[in-house]
C-alpha cells in the first residue's frame, strides 16, 4: 500500500466538511443573494448602483477583515477569532434581513464579510497546522470540494427562497447557517495553533508580519498567481448576469443551471487534483495548470473578438478555463503557507485578502469595459492569466520543473 493510500484512507472527513462549510460562508453570502438584487432595488427603492453597492461592499469587508483575523488567530489561537467571526456573520446577517434602506443594507453586507472571512482564513490556517505541503495540497482540495458546492447550489436555493418568501429570506437563511456550523465548531473543533507559532507571533506586531511576508519572493508569487487566477472566477461572477441572459438570451429561470456548470468543472478539477498529488508535487501541477489556463484564454479572446460560435464557443471555454481554477488555488495555497509555516495564519489572511483585492479591480474592470459582448471580460481575464503565469514562473517557481 503507498503513502497515498494510506492517506486517503486517514481523510479527517469531518474536519474536511467543518472547515469546507466555514470557509463556504463567504461564497455562499455571494452567491445566494444574486437572483435578488433587483427585488432588492424594488423593495427599498434603490437605484441599480446602490443594488450593486451591496455586493462590492461584501468584497471590500472580505478583503479587509481577513487581514485581522489571521495574526490574530497567530497570536491568540485558532477558536476565538473564529468564533468571533461566526458570531459577527450571524448578528450582520439577521441585520441585513431586517434593513429598511440601501444603506442600511450596505453597512450590513460589510459588517457581515467582516464576519464571513474568519471561516476562510482560520480553516486554511487549521489545515497547515496539522498537515504536511503535498498533504496541504491534498485536503485544500477536499475542502473547496464542499466549498465549490456554493455556487452551484446557493444561486438555484436563493432563487426558489425568493420565490417563497421574498429577499429577506436568503439573509435569515444565511444566519441560521452561521449559527449551526458556529455551534458545530464551538463543539468539535480543537485548537491546532502551535506553541512555535504563538511563541513566533507574540515577538512582532501585524505590520511587522506582513512586512516580512512582503520581503518573500516566493510567497509574493504564490499570493499573485493565485489571485490573479481567482480574479477570472470573480469576473465570471460579475459579468456572467448580463453575458447569460441579455447578450446570449438565457432565460432567468435557467440561470443557475448554467451558472452552477461551470463550478461543476473547478469542483471536478479539484479532484483530479487529488489524484495528480501522487505522482506530482504542488509545484509541478500549477507550473502546467498556468500555462494551460493562458492558452484558453487565448483561445476564448480569439472567439470573443471574432463572434465565431457565439456562444457555443465562448461558453465551452469558459467552462475549460474555469475549470483550471481547481488545480491552481489549493496548490497555490500550499506553497504560500510552506514559506513560513509559523505565520500560517497570516499567510492564509494575506492570500485571501489579495484574492478578493484582485477580483474587485477585475470585476470592476469588466465592469467599466461593458459593451455588451464578450470581449471586455475576455480581455480581463486573458490579462489576468498572463500576469498569473508570469508571477508563478519568475517568483515562486524560479527553477523549471520536472
Amino acid at each position: 500500500m503507498t503513502t497515498a493510500e494510506v492517506q486517503t484512507e486517514r481523510t479527517p472527513w469531518g474536519l474536511v466538511i467543518l472547515l469546507g462549510s466555514l470557509t463556504a460562508m463567504g461564497p455562499l453570502a455571494i452567491d445566494m443573494y444574486l437572483p435578488s438584487l433587483p427585488s432588492i432595488g424594488a423593495s427599498l427603492h434603490a437605484s441599480a448602483g446602490e443594488a450593486q453597492a451591496t455586493v462590492s461592499a461584501f468584497l471590500a469587508g472580505m478583503a479587509l477583515g481577513q487581514l485581522a483575523y489571521g495574526p490574530a488567530s497567530d497570536r491568540l489561537g485558532r477558536r476565538a477569532p473564529l468564533l468571533f467571526g461566526v458570531i459577527v456573520y450571524v448578528a450582520a446577517s439577521a441585520l441585513c434581513a431586517c434593513a429598511l434602506s440601501p444603506a442600511m443594507l450596505i453597512g450590513g453586507r460589510f459588517v457581515q464579510a467582516l464576519g464571513a472571512c474568519a471561516g476562510g482564513v482560520v480553516s486554511r490556517a487549521v489545515i497547515r497546522d496539522r498537515f504536511t505541503h503535498t498533504e496541504t495540497a491534498r485536503m485544500l482540495s477536499l475542502m473547496m470540494l464542499i466549498m465549490g458546492l456554493a455556487p452551484i447550489l446557493a444561486p438555484l436555493l436563493g432563487g426558489a427562497l425568493l420565490s417563497f418568501g421574498g429577499w429577506r429570506l436568503n439573509f435569515w437563511f444565511m444566519t441560521s447557517f452561521g449559527v449551526i456550523v458556529g455551534l458545530v465548531a464551538a463543539w468539535r473543533m480543537l485548537e491546532s495553533r502551535s506553541e512555535e507559532t504563538s511563541a513566533h507571533a507574540a515577538t512582532e506586531t501585524p505590520l511587522q508580519a506582513y512586512l516580512a511576508l512582503l520581503r518573500e519572493p516566493r510567497l509574493v508569487g504564490y499570493a499573485l498567481a493565485g489571485a490573479l487566477n481567482g480574479a477570472t472566477l470573480f469576473t465570471y461572477i460579475a459579468s456572467s448576469p448580463d453575458l447569460l441572459i441579455k447578450t446570449y438570451g438565457i432565460p432567468a429561470s435557467a440561470f443557475g443551471w448554467v451558472f452552477g456548470l461551470n463550478a461543476v468543472g473547478i469542483i471536478g478539477s479539484n479532484q483530479v487534483n487529488r489524484y495528480f498529488l501522487r505522482r506530482r508535487t504542488p509545484d509541478q501541477i500549477v507550473a502546467k495548470s498556468s500555462l494551460i489556463a493562458v492558452g484558453f484564454g487565448v483561445l476564448l479572446m480569439i472567439a470573443a473578438l471574432t463572434g465565431i460560435g457565439e456562444r457555443w464557443s465562448v461558453l465551452p471555454l469558459l467552462f475549460l478555463m474555469l475549470s483550471t481554477y481547481g488545480f491552481m488555488q489549493g496548490n497555490t495555497m500550499a506553497g504560500a503557507l510552506n514559506v513560513d509555516p509559523r505565520r500560517a495564519g497570516a499567510i492564509s489572511a494575506m492570500m485571501g485578502a489579495v484574492s478578493f483585492g484582485a477580483g474587485a479591480v477585475a470585476s470592476a474592470a469588466a465592469g467599466w469595459l461593458h459593451d455588451g459582448t464578450p470581449r471586455p471580460m475576455a480581455v480581463v481575464m486573458l490579462a489576468a492569466l498572463v500576469g498569473s503565469a508570469l508571477c508563478l514562473h519568475l517568483l515562486a517557481l524560479p527553477k523549471r520543473q520536472p
